[in-house]
C-alpha cells in the first residue's frame, strides 16, 4: 500500500526545496563577489607569456628574475638563461637550498669541495650564477647542443639526462625574466603589518645593480627585465608599485596582471 501525504506535507517539502535552492544560489553569488583575499593568504607569482603560464613562490620568481639580470649583465644569449633555469628546477626547484647530496647546496647544488665556492659564497644567487654561467661558455657550441648536454657539461650530475624535462619551464619563465615578454610577471603579497612599512626602494635598486650591473635603461626588453625583477622582488622590499612604459603593477589580489597607465615612461622604472 503506497503512503499518503497530504497537501500540507507536500506544500511544506516544497516550501524547503525552493528554500535550500534560494539560499544555494544566493551562497554562490555571495562567495563569487567575495574578494580572493578572503581565501588567499599565501603570497604568489604568476608568470604569463606565449609559451605557457607557471605559478610561483616569491622566493622562486626572486632567482629567476636574478639569473635573468646576471645573464643580461653577462651579455649571454636567452638560450643561456634556458639551460640556468632547467638546471636550476631539477636540481633545486629554484630554490636557494642550505642543504643538497654531500656538501651540495644553493640554487645549482654546487659543492665547495668541487671548488665552486665558499658555502657562505654560494649561498649568494647572484655568485652562484655567476659561476654557473662561467662555466656553460666554456661549453663548446652550448647555444646549439642538446640543453641536458650544456646543462651536464657544466653540472657533471650523476643523471644528466633529468634536465631536459624541464626545458619547457625554462623557456617560459626566460620569456618572462629576460623582458621579451612585456608585462609577464604579476606578484601579490599580504599586508601584515599595520601600518604597512615604507617601501625600501633604495635597497630594492642596490640589489638589482649587484646582479644586473649598470641599471640605464637601453632598451625596452631591458627595461622590462628591471621591472619584472622589481615586481618579483616586491614583497622582499615592500614594494606596492611598479610602473614602466605606460602599464603599472600594483599589490592587488584582484587585479589580473599589469594595469594600463602610469608615469613611467621607456627610460625608467618607478618603484613605490
Amino acid at each position: 500500500m503506497r503512503p499518503r501525504f497530504s497537501r500540507a506535507v507536500i506544500t511544506i517539502a516544497i516550501i524547503v526545496v525552493v528554500l535550500a535552492v534560494g539560499v544555494s544560489f544566493g551562497l554562490y553569488h555571495l562567495l563569487k563577489r567575495t574578494p580572493r583575499l578572503a581565501v588567499q593568504e599565501d603570497p604568489f607569482c604568476v608568470v604569463k607569456t606565449p609559451e605557457g603560464v607557471l605559478t610561483l613562490d616569491p622566493e622562486q620568481a626572486q632567482i629567476s628574475a636574478t639569473i635573468a639580470a646576471v645573464a643580461a649583465r653577462r651579455r649571454l644569449p636567452e638560450r643561456a638563461v634556458v639551460i640556468a633555469y632547467a638546471t636550476a628546477l631539477q636540481e633545486s626547484k629554484l630554490l636557494n637550498l642550505t642543504y643538497g647530496d654531500r656538501d651540495s647546496l644553493g640554487v645549482f647544488q654546487q659543492r665547495p669541495s668541487q671548488g665552486w665556492g665558499s658555502k657562505k659564497q654560494l649561498m649568494d644567487p647572484v655568485y652562484a650564477t655567476n659561476k654557473f654561467f662561467a662555466e656553460l661558455v666554456k661549453v663548446k657550441n652550448y647555444r646549439k647542443i642538446p640543453l641536458a648536454d650544456a646543462a651536464q657539461a657544466v653540472q657533471r650530475s650523476a643523471g644528466g639526462y633529468a634536465y631536459a624535462p624541464h626545458e619547457g619551464d625554462a623557456k617560459i619563465l626566460a620569456a618572462a625574466f629576460t623582458g621579451r615578454v612585456p608585462q609577464a610577471v604579476h606578484c601579490w603579497y599580504p599586508a601584515k603589518q599595520t601600518p604597512a612599512p615604507k617601501p625600501r626602494t633604495d635597497a630594492a635598486r642596490k640589489q638589482l645593480a649587484k646582479a644586473l650591473g649598470s641599471t640605464a635603461i637601453t632598451t625596452k626588453r631591458r627595461g622590462w627585465l628591471m621591472a619584472a625583477w622589481s615586481v618579483a622582488h616586491a614583497e622582499k622590499y615592500a614594494l606596492t608599485k611598479v610602473g614602466y612604459n605606460g602599464a603599472t603593477w600594483l599589490n592587488d589580489i584582484e587585479a589580473d596582471g599589469w594595469q594600463r597607465g602610469g608615469a613611467a615612461g621607456a627610460r625608467r622604472v618607478e618603484l613605490a
